[in-house]
């Protein structure tokens, strides 16, 4: 018996890529410096894993993804030789890119369908504030916002999971996580989860490698949220 769906956020319900480079866009027009959108966003982005390895390690103790977000833009800006031009002000309000980034086009439709059946949350990597404002801004319908915020750890560690599966007052039978990741549905089902893989084969730009198919014989497979919601909901 599935009770409740938990998703990931960043290239699995929204398209961080396009987002943050539409937003560093605007922000250095406005300040007339010129500047390749995307691959400061691919820069910004390339440090995430590497901040939060530190935490999963235990060599740092836990803060937000917001504090990450903005140590890794102090640096991107470093890297483009941009430190100079812009002030810690500025720089914060840059760091609210990760707050306005656009669903992808079945995202608000699947989610709304599969809500008629089921509880459903994020399980981010996402502060919770910074869950709460993108939510607002991509008009996500959660019913709660969990993950690392209550779990106080980043994914894939296994207790990100287990916390948004306890908040919801259900075993991890009852849970099943959706996730364009290959990698996290292989930590979420480790922890005793069902799973379910959408692609999204453009998350990382036309390029992209990773993750445009399923590896595994997950619980579930569908071309996007609507196709799940198909699945999922009678």
């Amino acid at each position: 018996m599935i009770k409740a769906l938990l998703f990931d956020v960043f290239g699995t319900i929204v398209d961080w890529r396009c987002g943050v480079a539409t937003e560093v866009e605007s922000f250095f027009t406005k300040r007339s410096i010129a500047i390749d959108a995307a691959a400061f966003a691919d820069a910004w982005r390339a440090k995430y894993q590497p901040a939060m390895e530190q935490i999963r390690r235990s060599s740092r103790n836990y803060v937000e993804l917001d504090v990450l977000h903005r140590e890794n833009l102090d640096a991107t800006l470093a890297d483009f030789d941009l430190s100079g031009l812009i002030n810690s002000a500025a720089r914060s309000e840059l760091n609210r890119a990760w707050e306005k980034l656009p669903p992808w086009p079945d995202s608000v439709q699947g989610l709304t369908a599969l809500k008629s059946r089921y509880a459903i949350a994020p399980c981010s990597n996402g502060s919770i504030a910074l869950m709460t404002w993108l939510s607002k801004f991509a008009n996500l319908p959660w019913d709660a916002v969990l993950g690392a915020g209550i779990a106080k750890n980043y994914k894939p560690s296994p207790e990100v999971y287990l916390a948004s599966a306890a908040a919801l007052g259900l075993p991890p039978t009852d849970v099943m996580m959706v996730a364009a990741h290959n990698g996290d549905l292989t930590a979420a089902r480790n922890t005793g989860l069902k799973t379910a893989f959408i692609p999204r084969p453009t998350e990382h730009g036309p390029g992209q490698t990773t993750d445009l198919e399923p590896s595994s014989n997950w619980d579930f497979i569908a071309s996007d949220l609507n196709h799940l919601a198909e699945k999922l909901v009678e």
